[in-house]
């Protein structure tokens, strides 16, 4: 038996590929400002989510989920390349509608990927990563676009003042100005489903970026009132009505044993409101309910395991490597991904993200491409799975705030801070361990290195 087991192994990844279905649909729900306590699946009792609570009962959820900025422009633009932000300088604040900026060219978006490998590719809902020709959706992969590529606040609403508004767009073509907050969620979904109605002759990827729950919250007359928590928890409740919609026209198109679907939050908005809630913190704060947020994948006709949750510490840049191994595809050679691939975690083969090395599914190894020469005072304290496993926090400035690893959190700004977040998940009680804040700080040291070191070439 000890002479068979190393062929074994080296077959495992090849017979893990002939044994992938085939390329499953993806629909990626994000929704904009959602607090980590805030659906009925993670605590909130001022609400009921019963659609988005179905999805965490029938798939996995996260108890560990970062999105990678506590505001939502590096936030998104993580999601869709797989990498932090500070690789391609979109680390800052947002994209305001005077911006002359949006995603680079160097830049390969999970749709440009996706459509490569045969998928119909649509975005419908809020933007927010480039505003002119070069930055659109249309010309990031996204074979249709229908949405805001704005904000609805006052400080992007004034420059349409003198145009009528804020303009709600197909492709090029306006089709309502101004836009009207308390009918968003109803026609982003409207639309998604009109469009996964036309897609028949091959696999789709929708990334339905919900305009709700920024300020200011739209809510429509039929979910006015309903919630006793103000227009957040009716815009909450409205929310959970069209995920739920969505889910039954999958099923009505015979799609649903076909398809994987995410939903995340792309920022955190607020801390705990009972002694059973301890994360503190809100949006653009580095505290964990500012950047902690909720995460959901489901799909058991794909081989997503069924009422999990799990506490392995995840983040925004794995769904890219992730989601091209449940296509069937393998991230182009060369290509550096800040996220690992989570189908093992996903599938049930594991309950913790597998070290690259072990090669249990299609994009293990991606994460080995990120450089590794630790100078010698970090070569012996700080091994490679941990530094590819660690979180690094960044501010609504783009500074490098904190860095988590396993269960501990080293704060760097405006003092070394280091929390046990197992122990204190509220970040209350500062642990003195010299050992472990000195190999978080060599974390971060070497991250810094990396990302200068990335932006130099």
């Amino acid at each position: 038996m000890r002479t068979l087991a190393p062929l074994c192994l080296a077959l495992l990844p090849a017979f893990i590929h002939a044994a992938a279905p085939a390329a499953p649909n993806i629909v990626f729900i994000l929704v904009d400002d959602q607090g980590y306590y805030d659906l009925g699946c993670t605590g909130a009792t001022e609400v009921k989510t019963p659609r988005i609570d179905a999805l965490a009962a029938g798939g996995v959820r996260f108890t560990d989920y970062y999105a990678a900025a506590p505001i939502c422009s590096p936030s998104r633009a993580a999601i869709l390349t797989g990498r932090y932000p500070r690789r391609f300088g979109f680390e800052t604040w947002v994209q305001r509608a005077d911006s002359k900026r949006g995603l680079p060219a160097t830049e390969t978006t999970l749709a440009q990927f996706l459509r490569t490998q045969g998928y119909a590719t649509a975005a419908v809902g809020k933007w927010h990563l480039g505003f002119t020709p070069g930055f659109l959706p249309q010309d990031k992969g996204f074979d249709h676009y229908f949405g805001l590529l704005h904000n609805l606040d006052p400080v992007e609403t004034v420059y349409f003042d003198a145009t009528g508004g804020v303009p709600l767009v197909r492709g090029n073509e306006v089709v309502q100005r101004p836009a009207d907050p308390a009918t968003l969620t109803r026609h982003y979904t409207d639309e998604a489903i009109a469009w996964i109605e036309r897609q028949r002759t091959k696999p789709f990827f929708l990334y339905l970026a919900h305009t709700m729950l920024h300020e200011p919250l739209g809510v429509s007359a039929e979910f006015k009132g309903r919630s006793g928590w103000g227009l957040y928890g009716d815009a909450t409740m409205e929310l959970d009505h069209h995920v739920g919609r969505l889910v039954d026209a999958l099923e009505r198109l015979g799609l649903h044993e076909r398809t994987l679907i995410v939903y995340a939050s792309d920022n955190g908005r607020q801390g705990g409101r009972t002694p059973a809630q301890p994360l503190r913190g809100n949006k653009l704060t580095t505290y964990e309910a500012g950047i902690r947020v909720p995460a959901i994948a489901w799909g058991p006709g794909v081989g997503v395991r069924r009422g999990h949750v799990s506490s392995a510490l995840v983040h925004a840049m794995d769904w890219w490597p992730t989601l091209a191994t449940f296509a069937g595809a393998d991230v182009p050679a060369g290509r550096v991904l800040d996220g690992r691939d989570l189908a093992p975690l996903l599938t049930g083969r594991t309950d913790t993200v597998p070290a690259p090395g072990a090669g249990l599914s299609r994009n293990a190894a991606v994460p080995l491409r990120r450089p590794w020469s630790p100078p010698g005072e970090w070569s012996s304290l700080i091994a490679r799975t941990d530094y590819l496993d660690a979180f690094f926090y960044h501010g609504a400035e783009g500074q490098l705030a904190a860095v988590r690893s396993g269960k501990w959190k080293l704060v760097l700004s405006p003092a070394l801070q280091l929390f046990d977040l197992e122990a204190d998940p509220g970040e209350q009680r500062p642990v003195r361990d010299p050992a472990t804040l000195r190999r978080l700080r060599g974390l971060a040291v070497l991250f810094q290195e990396e990302m200068s070191a990335h932006l130099q070439k």
